[in-house]
């Protein structure tokens, strides 16, 4: 007696559009222009946009009859890319190369971010790696199972894309910096609070991990279209680099923003004295590059007094600047922004004399790995005027352990004592506060140790260190000319 067939599990959306993704990334790993995900990533995002971009367009047209489609025939997704049966080979690849790419490069508008800019600036520096047409149409094919007109496919492919996100992460080794781990940032946009109605900026956004946290935190609060699309309007972001400029637009249009407000440039390109008030934002939410250097003229940038080539000290220049008066921020920094001296204390006695710096959370050791072992902390302020007393919080990693890495990182669920605590402020055995005086006294230092805690030598000043290394090896060779010297007298 034959056996009854087992009815095929349902698929879920996710399980799906993994599939698709999955069979589009072994594809692309057979053409010799792909060179791990660090290539096939970027390809496939140009692709995803386009796809999830004629999907946006489709809708509008239905809407509106008076609408221009920003891109026009034969240049749209549907018109080369949907028939799976269409060019293929090296027609393809020419098509690809020759006529799409450069016409979306070419592509002009009104400004105001109209759409046709937005693509200029997206395509301005992407290419076509792959070499094989064939492989190229495998690929195509796939992109265009995605259904983007399905609010549930979207959502998926989002969740879908971050994942690849982090695969090209923790590909990118060393180059790896525009990428902020997702609990630190989950935790740092609900310390700050964005609310609805408030302009929220990243000046430096990288694949625009804060804009799109900022957007899921308060997507739950609104109530009609047109709240929605002043929401997507206030997400404002700037990238100097053209792949997490690419990578982020198309983490913003894959979280629904179809217009995403992000310029390709430099933040720090302009005298920080042409920031008019009509410039000036709500919230901050940043983690700028730091380790890096920036040219002379980009220094000069800034007041004379404050001139620096790390990055970090111009771009927290730049956010004090940016703040309107009652703006609050949210931004990581290295340790050597704490402790440095010089010009970098002149820069902090700005921000403790403008801003109301009201929380350093100190993040443990590895919480950035394997991208960087530099420790970092968490600044919170307000542009509410001089800070009063400073409120620190050592976040310390799980027991038995003396860091993260790359294969335990942090989770988000490690914040909640901090949170719980926020609203309270009490010391404790994790939190300390400081008086603006007694940080005045000691030339605008911030790399205050926990007074409650043992010593954490990963953030203590360097020059501290090694005055106490000097005095500890005068006191060995003290010890050393004693032994020595009744050695000698017994002799």
């Amino acid at each position: 007696m034959a056996r009854a067939k087992k009815a095929a599990a349902p698929t879920s959306p996710q399980a799906k559009l993994a599939s698709v993704i999955k069979t589009a990334r072994d594809a692309m790993r057979k053409d010799a222009g792909l060179n791990g995900d660090l290539d096939r990533i970027p390809q496939l995002a140009w692709m995803l946009f386009l796809k999830a971009f004629d999907g946006l367009e489709e809708n509008r047209e239905i809407t509106d009859a008076k609408y221009r489609p920003a891109i026009e025939a034969p240049y749209r997704w549907r018109d080369w890319a949907a028939d799976p049966n269409g060019a293929t080979g090296d027609a393809l690849v020419e098509f690809v190369n020759t006529k799409l790419l450069p016409y979306l490069r070419g592509l002009t508008g009104t400004g105001a971010h109209d759409p046709r800019d937005v693509l200029a600036a997206v395509f301005k520096e992407t290419n076509n790696r792959m070499l094989s047409g064939y492989l190229l149409r495998d690929v195509v094919n796939k992109v265009d199972e995605i259904n983007f007109a399905s609010s549930d496919d979207i959502h998926t492919m989002a969740h879908l894309y971050e994942s690849m996100l982090k695969d090209m992460r923790d590909a990118a080794g060393d180059s790896g910096e525009f990428y902020t781990p997702r609990p630190v940032i989950r935790f740092m946009v609900q310390q700050v609070g964005p609310q609805l109605g408030e302009i929220v900026s990243d000046p430096a956004c990288g694949t625009g991990g804060f804009l799109v946290e900022a957007l899921e935190e308060l997507e739950p609060k609104v109530e009609t279209t047109q709240q929605l699309r002043k929401l997507h309007e206030s997400l404002r972001g700037v990238e100097k680099k053209p792949l997490p400029y690419l990578l982020g637009m198309m983490n913003l249009v894959l979280h629904g923003v179809g217009n995403p407000n992000v310029v390709r440039g430099n933040a720090l390109g302009s005298p920080i004295t042409q920031i008019s008030r009509a410039d000036r934002v709500d919230v901050v939410l940043t983690n700028p590059p730091f380790g890096g250097e920036e040219e002379k003229s980009i220094q000069a940038n800034f007041p004379a007094d404050k001139q620096t080539a790390e990055t970090a000290w111009l771009f927290l220049q730049l956010v004090i600047r940016r703040l309107k008066d009652g703006g609050r921020c949210g931004i990581v920094v290295p340790n050597g922004i704490l402790f440095g001296d010089g010009v970098g204390a002149r820069i902090k006695q700005q921000l403790l004399t403008e801003c109301n710096l009201h929380t350093v959370v100190r993040l443990p050791d590895g919480v950035f790995e394997p991208y960087t072992a530099i420790p970092s902390n968490l600044l919170f302020f307000e542009k509410t005027g001089r800070t009063k007393e400073v409120w620190f919080y050592e976040i310390a990693p799980p027991d038995g352990r003396k860091k993260y890495s790359k294969t335990k990182p942090m989770r988000f669920e490690e914040f909640a004592d901090c949170q719980t605590w926020w609203s309270d402020r009490t010391e404790n055995e994790r939190a300390w506060r400081v008086p603006i005086a007694d940080i005045e006294e000691k030339g605008w230092n911030l790399d205050l140790r926990n007074p409650h805690g043992p010593e954490d030598l990963a953030h203590r000043p360097p020059g501290e260190l090694l005055d106490e290394l000097v005095q500890i090896e005068h006191e060995i060779l003290a010890v050393l000319e004693d032994l020595q010297g009744q050695l000698r007298s017994d002799a």
